[in-house]
């Protein structure tokens, strides 16, 4: 699905995988396989994001609050004309995201709660005191590309930096507003399962012409790592 890019933020993603595709075991209780120097790759590509979002499943397994990682990387926002702290943002469709996660509790950056009709009222009612801004963006189903579009409009968000999980990723791609791949391959490690999560995650297509499509933009190998980005056409 083609998407009209006005008023849009520029969308990258970051995916650490295994040789085998999967980010994750089959129990989706993730455990960290890529290398420090990844990690740093993370964090790195924070400091050219206005946003960093992750979904909620990921946020409640790994109690990553998508914050900076220290003073050096604030720093390195600053000189890429950012705000000190990033805009957080967490999708959750059903409101499924734990009231006590630590990014409730940890993290200056601004929290915003992305959701949809299908929460709850009580749940509704704590999102809002807990985080700086709750909308609801869809009836049934979260609509990013409403949802992308609000973050430009109300927040300034000119670039969002998406880490996941499978799902939210999958939503994305399926809604076209991906612009960049960040794809790192650990293939010292193999996890198999034919339930464990992948990058990209969801229903699926079901015709190779609805598939997602990239360009290889620059690849470099460290050690056993394959750092690898991806642009669409």
């Amino acid at each position: 699905m083609k998407v009209n890019r006005k008023k849009l933020p520029f969308v990258f993603v970051n995916v650490a995988i295994t040789a085998d595709g999967k980010i994750a075991p089959a129990n989706r209780h993730f455990i960290p396989f890529s290398s420090k120097l990844d990690q740093t790759h993370l964090l790195e590509l924070r400091t050219k994001a206005d946003a960093v979002m992750s979904g909620a499943r990921t946020i409640d397994l790994t109690g990553v609050t998508l914050g900076t990682g220290g003073a050096k990387y604030r720093r390195m926002r600053l000189k890429n004309g950012l705000a000190e702290q990033p805009i957080r943002v967490v999708p959750t469709g059903r409101g499924s995201l734990d009231p006590n996660a630590d990014i409730f509790k940890r993290g200056s950056g601004p929290l915003i709660i992305l959701t949809t009709e299908r929460i709850s009222k009580q749940r509704l009612k704590q999102f809002r005191e807990l985080a700086d801004e709750v909308k609801i963006c869809g009836k049934d189903k979260l609509d990013f590309v409403f949802a992308f579009r609000w973050l430009c409009g109300k927040w300034n968000v000119q670039r969002l930096l998406c880490e996941g999980g499978g799902e939210i990723n999958a939503a994305l791609f399926e809604a076209d507003l991906v612009d960049e791949l960040y794809l790192t391959i650990s293939p010292a490690t193999i996890l198999g399962g034919r339930i464990a999560p992948t990058l990209s995650d969801g229903d699926g297509i079901e015709k190779l012409a609805d598939a997602a499509k990239f360009r290889i933009h620059s690849k470099r190998r460290i050690g056993d790592e394959l750092f690898l980005v991806y642009r669409k056409p």
